[in-house]
């Protein structure tokens, strides 16, 4: 489980792979190639075996796309990997470009290709970005062809095999429902829309409605597979024969046929005539052509279990609730730790990331990380998406800002917290800014809202207090968690981009907002908090819905100045450390409740 610091790639990547990926074009009678960094799941991490981009350029961010023609390569990064995207491709073979608008199609557009063919692979790419690729091919004259095969599946002499973890059962206990009854209930919602089925292609999708967990991707339990699910509840799941086991067949009952995972076009052929449901956002351009020549009538919705998945059982709360206690203790250790050896101004980064991986992972129930450690000190807190590496490995100096995002999961639950600390004596600034993102994040963790409320409505309320003095961050503020599944799961979110998914009892979401002064430090405040159920107000009219928060762990006391704060404002601070001292001091060494004991004292 231990992390790793080692960036793999770098340019001798693309020096090595370019030219076997040119070849395999030229045969294949194509001018050009799109290659996306997404993988056939859309997963967030990708398997080995689906690190393309990473194997053709040496670029290993999460996020970025290339074209390669026969004399030009680039490389397209958004700007948490513009540093990383230059350290790691080859200049003389790569030109690098930012991804703000209009990001690699828009480039494609604006190129003279007439004549030119230029390939994808459809198993890669929504439809909707076929569309959008298609017409920037038209506008540079070139024609867009899709690859029966992928040109650098072709060239990669060496791939990984896929991921084959066994399929396991998920425990009712922690589910909260029955498999059936899950997929019953969304084949009645299929059946009153008029559809005859839904083609489910998220693997979390997939963990959810047959109550399953993999072990194909890092940090996230996923099961790489497919599922056909029937408007009577009936399903088809597609993984690979060796991930199958005969308790998971015994769990999965005579309801749900397994098939082999290269059985699934077949599959897919036998919707012909049949109402057939899509998730644009999430299935591959391949799936909505191949249901369509299989004669099947494709309706594009939102996966049928994204919704269901969002919003939280009885027990899935319970155990995530537990889980959160659990991690809070072990984040309690480590902000010790921060707060006694580590203000020597000798500790790294990467030494923090192993010390706090370490106080989580004493618990046995502890089953990876949720994501790897955004572990910043100094200048790197200001880089939202810092990962460290050996290469960029720096000390936690003294007079400086420590932000550490961190996660791990468990079987009955997800976390994601972040804590932003001083290492020695913090500025006016460090300590202004902190208590700026601190209101922030106190008003969004304690507003009353009306059904029907979007993420995108209550943004504002994160900013409110950093906008009014001139300031501002560059990313959302609050993204889904799943429960035992991917810290990051949609369909909501609070951001500033429209989102039209309204906020429901059950569905959890981070509170994080932040400040970001570049070169010097960055700040960041995260808990994770689910929605309740609406409640009466004494004096109002109409019940109202709120939030209820999961993390506990201190905030910075010494970087609060309660001269900015309001009473209400600080009545919260000492509410949450009273609930902090109460929830966890029973279960901290000695030396750890003396020191939560001073760093929960009312301010």
């Amino acid at each position: 489980m231990k992390q790793t610091f080692e960036i793999k790639g770098g340019p001798q990547d693309g020096r090595a792979h370019l030219p076997l990926l040119r070849k395999e074009l030229s045969a294949m009678g194509l001018d050009g190639f799109y290659v996306p960094h997404d993988d056939e799941y859309q997963n967030e991490y990708l398997p080995d075996a689906n690190e393309r981009l990473a194997w053709v350029s040496g670029f290993t961010g999460s996020f970025g796309s290339a074209f390669v023609f026969a004399d030009k390569a680039v490389i397209f990064a958004d700007g948490r990997y513009t540093l990383q995207a230059a350290d790691q491709t080859a200049p003389e073979l790569w030109e690098r470009q930012a991804i703000p608008e209009p990001g690699a199609f828009g480039w494609l557009a604006k190129q003279k290709l007439s004549g030119k063919t230029v390939g994808y692979d459809p198993r890669l790419m929504s439809p909707n970005d076929v569309t959008a690729l298609q017409a920037a091919a038209k506008k540079a004259g070139a024609t867009l062809v899709a690859a029966l095969e992928n040109p650098i599946d072709k060239a990669w002499a060496d791939r990984p095999p896929q991921p084959t973890a066994e399929v396991a059962p998920y425990h009712v206990k922690y589910a909260g429902i029955a498999h059936d009854e899950k997929r019953a209930e969304i084949g009645r919602t299929l059946e009153e829309d008029g559809i005859d089925a839904a083609v489910l292609t998220s693997p979390a999708s997939l963990a959810w409605a047959f109550n399953i967990r993999g072990g194909d991707v890092m940090c996230t339990p996923l099961p790489l597979g497919r599922a056909i699910l029937h408007k009577d509840g009936t399903a088809d799941l597609f993984l690979d024969e060796v991930k199958v086991s005969p308790k998971l067949r015994k769990h999965l009952g005579n309801t749900v046929t397994v098939r082999p995972l290269s059985e699934i076009e077949e599959g897919l052929g036998e919707l012909a005539g049949k109402t057939v449901s899509l998730d644009p956002d999430l299935a591959s351009a391949w799936f909505f052509d191949t249901v369509e020549a299989a004669g099947g009538k494709i309706v594009r919705q939102r996966d049928p279990v994204a919704l269901p998945r969002a919003c939280k059982n009885e027990a899935e709360i319970k155990g995530t609730t537990a889980a959160h206690i659990r991690d809070g203790v072990a984040l309690t250790r480590f902000l010790h730790w921060l707060d006694t050896e580590a203000q020597s101004g000798k500790v790294t980064e990467i030494e923090a990331a192993i010390r706090l991986e370490n106080f989580r992972d004493e618990y046995d129930s502890l089953k990876d990380l949720s994501f790897p450690s955004i572990s910043g000190a100094v200048e790197h807190g200001a880089l939202p998406h810092y990962r460290v590496s050996e290469a960029s490995d720096r000390t936690l100096e003294r007079g400086s800002l420590y932000l550490i995002d961190s996660g791990g999961q468990y079987p009955d639950g997800t976390t994601d917290v972040t804590r932003t600390v001083p290492i020695g004596e913090p500025t006016a600034d460090m300590i202004r800014h902190y208590t700026l993102v601190l209101k922030g994040h106190i008003a969004l963790a304690t507003v009353r809202f009306p059904a029907g409320t979007t993420g995108t409505h209550l943004d504002v309320l994160a900013r409110h207090a950093l906008w009014q003095a001139g300031l501002d961050y560059q990313h959302g503020t609050g993204h889904g968690v799943g429960v035992y599944l991917g810290v990051h799961e949609g369909p909501h979110r609070i951001a500033k981009p429209w989102n039209a998914v309204p906020l429901m009892p059950g569905m959890i979401v981070s509170n994080e907002p932040g400040y970001y002064r570049e070169g010097q430090y960055g700040i960041r405040i995260e808990n994770l908090q689910y929605v309740t159920p609406p409640a009466p107000i004494e004096g109002g009219e109409i019940d109202m819905l709120g939030f209820e928060c999961l993390t506990f762990a201190p905030l910075a006391r010494d970087l609060i100045d309660v001269k900015l704060l309001t009473k209400e404002e600080r009545a919260y601070v000492n509410d949450y450390h009273k609930r902090v001292w109460k929830l966890l001091n029973r279960k901290l060494p000695d030396d750890v409740k003396t020191w939560l004991k001073d760093a929960t004292k009312r301010i």
